[in-house]
């Protein structure tokens, strides 16, 4: 397929994949390194790993862009039914949700996890200032991106043409500014406004639709320089840990420039785009949502009894956390999920 050929008829990115997954393996790692008695040996591997507490962010330029993919031109044109688009979003992320919160509810039971459950099932806790839900406590991402596609055709509004969108990611960047250093204020907010809320979050969304718009001009450049694409993100990956941290700047340029490098590679075979991470990507959603829940039970087991040596600990843990998330994922995936979709005619 030539370059050309490839720019009009490309709507899915094979190499996002490897974005997906390298996003939901770190995740899994900085959770692993946070929650356990595990400290890493050279000391500089400790503030890189948990650094990928950031990858949240890269899963919503991936979320935005995925979704202009599929449905940007489309509602443009008039041409998507509201019901379908909506019952498919509620379909893709509430069973296996829902599934969770009623384990969490069950194994703590309590009126204020009700509460808390209650509020998860609906998908719309994301529009509260301050939810600070523990029930499934990693879920607040999907309460900002179930946010994001209740007003995705407001975004397509926002992203209809290059000059707006860049406007549109200058208002989100000082709203997101004002959030933190002013609408945070004690006197207005209990907990000072963070990434679980949209406002927060929107310009990494506005910068996946922007690359999106971006798209063919991106890969143009692929032909040109094969050098260029892994030059960008070297020296964005470099900067990221140099340079001083200004607000969300770090994040919004080293994730942009992952999605770039990404977009450059299209369908190129080789790290971000190959079986292993197409298979891992298939259930990213899965392993990060349940990959506590077995962290709890590897903690339960007290392997940390057993290890010493904090490095050897770190990965015994995080492999066991994260091969119990897989296959419980996997599990779901292939046999449950089918059965709850068909049971409530759903598929």
């Amino acid at each position: 397929m030539s370059m050309a050929d490839l720019k009009n008829t490309c709507t899915r990115y094979p190499s996002l994949d490897g974005l997906r997954a390298i996003a939901a393996v770190g995740i899994v790692m900085m959770h692993v390194l946070a929650n356990s008695n595990c400290s890493l040996y050279p000391e500089m591997l400790n503030p890189i790993v948990n650094s990928f507490t950031n990858f949240t962010f890269l899963f919503m330029i991936v979320s935005a862009f995925g979704m202009c993919c599929g449905y940007y031109e489309r509602f443009k044109q008039g041409q998507v039914n509201l019901s379908s688009f909506y019952k498919k979003r509620y379909t893709r992320i509430l069973p296996f949700f829902a599934f969770l919160v009623l384990i969490d509810i069950a194994v703590n039971p309590s009126w204020p996890e009700v509460y808390e459950g209650f509020a998860d099932l609906t998908l719309a806790f994301g529009l509260l200032p301050n939810a600070g839900i523990s029930v499934i406590g990693v879920g607040w991402f999907l309460g900002v991106v179930f946010v994001f596609y209740m007003i995705f055709p407001f975004f397509v509004f926002l992203m209809d043409n290059k000059k707006r969108a860049w406007l549109v990611l200058l208002i989100a960047s000082l709203l997101h500014f004002l959030a933190v250093s002013y609408f945070s204020r004690s006197e207005l907010m209990v907990v000072p406004i963070g990434r679980w809320n949209i406002v927060y979050s929107f310009p990494f969304f506005v910068a996946g639709g922007l690359i999106f718009l971006y798209r063919q001009n991106i890969m143009q450049l692929s032909g040109r320089s094969k050098w260029f694409p892994l030059l960008l993100l070297s020296l964005v990956i470099v900067g990221y840990y140099v340079l001083p941290k200004i607000q969300l700047l770090p994040d919004l340029l080293v994730f942009s420039a992952l999605v770039l490098y990404a977009v450059l590679k299209a369908e190129e075979r080789g790290l971000l785009n190959n079986s292993i991470v197409k298979f891992i990507s298939d259930i990213s959603m899965e392993i990060y949502l349940c990959h506590m829940l077995f962290f709890r039970v590897v903690e339960k087991s007290h392997v940390d009894h057993l290890i010493s040596n904090g490095n050897v600990l770190f990965v015994v843990t995080f492999l066991l956390t994260f091969a119990g998330a897989l296959l419980f994922s996997l599990l779901w995936k292939r046999i449950v999920e089918p059965r709850v979709l068909h049971l409530f005619k759903l598929d």
